[in-house]
């Protein structure tokens, strides 16, 4: 992402040990550039208000990494709020030296200070770590921290599309354009599955070739789909990037039953494992919030995500099924089989995804909730993709879970969560949390 512009700032007095508050500070700052080399960081400590206010005035921070090298008081703290709203993270230094002698840095009185002028401030969200810069848990803070605030930047450059609507019974996908401009700063177009399907039919055989070749290398078996099934798939598969590519469409949710099975006789399973590959978070039945939790997770992972149900567990294994009808990314596939094409499971048409996920020893499950009050929540819970052969026809990851299987799913069950989650490669938990409270919502960790 472009411009994404985090920043250190260190305060202090020098009415302290100065020798100790440079040593951490040139160990900070060095810490700070070897996670993210975009961070801007002072040639000096900041040492007094006028010195802040010079350093902050030609800035504009995605993220603050707000230290107190030494103790100062909340005047220091103050002064960045009221130029700037984005997230903070405070990091209280630990004392280097107790020897019964001078207290060299007082940083955690300072952090008491700083805390206090931020919830002064509106009650202003904020994250806090406790440590000296080499420890592994300050490191996971600012990293997690960092990528939070990148994805939240990112997030109002997001365009993304509802390709008509969800179907009967499955209201909780559904967004308003206002409601996601103001919470996350996102863009919603809208779009009727008859106008793709429309776009679909104009294609010639030549118009949708190259789309055909691109999906036979990406697939397996794709020869035995009915020919005119192939070419019903490759005319949706360009009318769809067309579209996606002339609105500048980062994320779509799209309509899938009945209406690419009685309009048009073909699914757009494949179409949108497809897309998912190219970076497109691509959601079926037309579930925003959870397209929405798909391109979150891309962000953090950088590659796709799975997107699907939970529907078995096994508590011998200790697991939990994720399944879909067929609309995986085909890189997702395990590699002993690829990404097979098969049938849609209800609706025996094909082509549609067919196969089970490789593994990933670390995994992370996540959903965008959304209250009925209008309020959201992020779903969270970590374990390992397991090496498991396909569970029923369609797509499927089975995750073995961090906790009790049984419990994840009486508790998210009770909490009420909608039906589709995401599961990522790697452990994001950190970062979510971090970007939950950038938000103000409330963390549901299972």
């Amino acid at each position: 992402m472009k411009d994404f512009v985090p920043v250190y700032v260190p305060v202090g007095v020098p009415t302290f040990h100065m020798e100790s508050a440079q040593d951490q500070f040139t160990r900070s700052a060095a810490l700070l550039r070897r996670v993210d080399g975009d961070f801007v960081c002072p040639d000096e400590m900041l040492l007094g208000v006028d010195q802040l206010r010079d350093y902050l005035a030609p800035l504009q921070p995605d993220l603050i990494v707000f230290q107190n090298l030494t103790f100062a008081n909340a005047a220091y703290m103050s002064e960045v709020l009221r130029r700037f709203d984005c997230p903070v993270l405070l990091w209280t230094l630990r004392e280097p030296v107790i020897d019964g002698g001078r207290l060299r840095l007082n940083s955690l009185t300072g952090a008491y200070s700083a805390a206090n002028a931020l919830r002064s401030f509106g009650d202003r969200p904020f994250a806090y770590v406790f440590g000296a810069p080499e420890e592994e848990r300050v490191v996971s803070a600012v990293s997690a921290c960092v990528a939070a605030a990148r994805v939240k930047k990112a997030m109002r450059g997001l365009r993304m599309a509802a390709v008509g609507h969800t179907p009967q019974g499955f209201g909780f996908g559904r967004a308003l354009d206002s409601e996601l401009m103001h919470t996350f700063g996102v863009e919603l177009e809208a779009i009727e599955a008859r106008e793709l399907i429309d776009m679909a039919k104009a294609c010639s055989d030549e118009d949708c070739a190259d789309y055909l070749e691109k999906t036979r290398c990406a697939t397996c078996g794709l020869e035995k789909t009915p020919s005119k099934n192939q070419l019903d798939h490759a005319r949706l598969y360009k009318a769809y990037t067309d579209y996606v590519r002339g609105h500048r469409i980062g994320a779509l949710a799209s309509r899938c039953w009945p209406d690419f099975f009685t309009a048009f006789g073909t699914p757009v399973c494949t179409v949108l494992s497809l897309l998912n590959d190219e970076g497109v978070a691509a959601a079926c039945e037309a579930d925003i919030y959870g397209a929405l939790s798909m391109w979150i997770g891309m962000q953090l992972s950088g590659e796709p995500v799975f997107f699907g149900d939970p529907v078995s567990l096994d508590e011998g294994e200790n697991t939990v099924t994720f399944w879909h009808c067929g609309a995986a990314a085909c890189s997702l596939a395990r590699h002993d089989t690829g990404a097979v094409v098969g049938v849609h499971p209800n609706r025996k048409i094909g082509p549609a995804m067919d196969f089970g996920c490789e593994a990933f020893p670390e995994a992370t499950v996540f959903r965008i909730g959304r209250e009925p009050d209008g309020s959201f929540r992020f779903f969270l819970l970590e374990g390992e993709a397991l090496d498991k052969p396909k569970q029923f026809t369609g797509t499927s990851i089975v995750v073995r879970t961090d906790s009790p299987c049984r419990d994840v799913v009486e508790r998210s069950v009770k909490d009420g969560f909608e039906p589709h989650f995401v599961v990522i490669r790697g452990r994001h938990a950190a970062a979510l949390e971090r970007l939950a409270e950038m938000f103000g919502f409330e963390i549901c960790k299972y």
